[in-house]
């Protein structure tokens, strides 16, 4: 989780990824904020976030966001 926090941070230093669990509900999160971690997460850990997986669910939490990268690099 702590290099996942490292990277999400590298992307959006203005966001307290470590505290929030709303970070699409809220507004937290932009599109192009979205657009930039899909980009750092398919290169740090070599897998392939498709259209499909863009879903609010997947990306409101940091926890949310390793649950999909766990799940990606199971497949």
């Amino acid at each position: 989780m702590k290099e996942l926090i490292q990277i999400l941070e590298a992307c959006c230093p203005d966001v307290d990824f470590a505290h929030e669990t709303a970070l699409i509900d809220d507004g937290i999160l932009t599109s192009l904020d979205i657009v930039m971690i899909v980009g750092e997460l398919n290169d740090a850990y070599d897998i392939s976030i498709t259209v499909d997986e863009l879903e609010p669910e997947n990306f409101n939490s940091a926890a949310a966001i390793l649950a999909l990268v766990e799940r990606l690099r199971c497949e």
